[in-house]
């Protein structure tokens, strides 16, 4: 619909007013003859107003006088009744041209670079890359070597499985498919071991195939060998198999924070404040002359690409600045509500990495001068093996 108001602009369009008992008819054959109507208004019950463009303009009042309407032209508006308007005015046409010049040269330019397709690849990082291989805005499109930015990508990321840079107006736009990566499957006929995940005390050991490497109490590392993928008789021999087996170990997991015995804690007010800024390229104006009118508060800021076209950027970046104020409210702590904020705390980030089941639990605190130290160590236990194909 931009398109052809544009289209319209561009070579001039009429704004009517229809008159007469019949309107919504008119206006749905015009639907169905496609005549582009646009910014339809009504006045009264049997008044509208409508732009139309200058091409359909006498197919309009055929089509108007069968359903018995008066069409009355409001106003002439588009370029070529700009120009007529202003024919004699000389600076008017010499702006004109530069405006036209200005969005050709731009136009052999790249303004926007959109990421898209990927998921687990962060964006910052690809536009780096592609920054670094020679694709960033405001360089000349002529000078971007697609082809050499895709293999340099592809052999520096394993975690892009395909690429491919488009330029479509002054936009860049780059697709990633990323790579499956699937863990390591070992077929039920391969030999293997199987091996600690995590380093442990052993709590329990059970090995339906293989040869059991260690045993209750024993601590080990990670990588060592818990069941070995082979099996040795008295008249067999030592006999390769697919080690199949549980290992139970205790694991521990310890986290340490420090709470201030005077802190200050910050809530939101929910008022919030909105200021802007201009960035043309690398150059920024700032549409605002004073700081926050807060005292505490965070900023966000999101910020917006102008553009012509769908993918005709300019080198033109809206910024929104919205500051948030914050109350601040001073706490003060003693020795049992700081033990209660840290094990707070503490937990969270264990609880989120722990799937195993916690079998003890020990908080430690220490009092310094300005600040306690709290500690605390969960013992898990948790199944470490995890099998490792035998290479020969």
């Amino acid at each position: 619909m931009l398109i052809k108001i544009l289209i319209n602009f561009i070579f001039g369009y009429l704004n009517i007013e229809i008159e007469g008992y019949y309107v919504e008819r008119f206006i749905n054959t015009c639907i169905s003859k496609n005549i582009f109507l646009w910014g339809i208004k009504r006045t009264r019950s049997t008044i509208i107003l409508a732009n139309v463009g200058l091409g359909d303009f006498k197919q309009i009042v055929k089509t108007a006088k069968k359903h018995g309407c008066r069409v009355k032209v409001k106003s002439k508006n588009g370029l070529p009744f700009v120009v007529k308007k202003y024919k004699k005015r000389k600076i008017f046409f010499i702006l004109l041209i530069l405006v036209f010049i200005i969005i050709y040269i731009l136009s052999k330019f790249v303004w926007n670079i959109q990421i898209e397709g990927n998921i687990n690849v962060n964006s910052e990082e690809i536009v780096q890359y592609l920054k670094d291989d020679g694709l960033k805005t405001g360089v000349l499109k002529s000078k971007v070597n697609i082809d050499e930015i895709i293999n340099k990508i592809r052999l520096q990321r394993d975690d892009i499985a395909w690429i491919g840079i488009e330029l479509n107006g002054t936009n860049a736009i780059v697709k990633i498919v990323e790579a499956d990566k699937k863990p390591e499957i070992i077929d039920e006929n391969d030999y293997c071991n199987i091996i600690a995940a995590k380093d442990g005390i052993i709590e329990k050991i059970s090995a339906q195939n293989g040869t059991p490497m260690v045993k209750t109490g024993d601590e080990v590392k990670k990588g060592d060998i818990l069941i070995a993928g082979w099996m040795e008789g008295k008249y067999t021999g030592k006999n390769y198999v697919n080690a199949n087996g549980e290992v139970n170990a205790l694991i521990n997991y310890s986290e340490s924070v420090k709470i201030r015995k005077k802190e200050t804690k910050k809530e939101q007010t929910g008022k919030t404040e909105r200021k802007y800024s201009i960035k043309f390229n690398n150059f920024k104006i700032n549409f605002y002359k004073t700081l926050s009118k807060y005292k505490n508060y965070d900023t966000m800021y999101t910020s917006k690409k102008l553009k012509l076209f769908s993918n005709f950027y300019l080198p033109i970046e809206i910024i929104k600045y919205t500051n948030t104020e914050l109350l601040e409210t001073d706490i003060s702590y003693n020795k049992e509500d700081a033990k209660q904020e840290g094990v707070r705390r503490i937990e969270e980030k264990l609880n989120a990495i722990i799937s195993g089941e916690v079998q003890n639990k020990e908080e430690k605190i220490v009092e310094y001068d300005s600040y306690y130290e709290i500690n605390l160590t969960y013992t898990v236990k948790e199944n470490i093996g995890t099998k490792e194909k035998i290479v020969f």
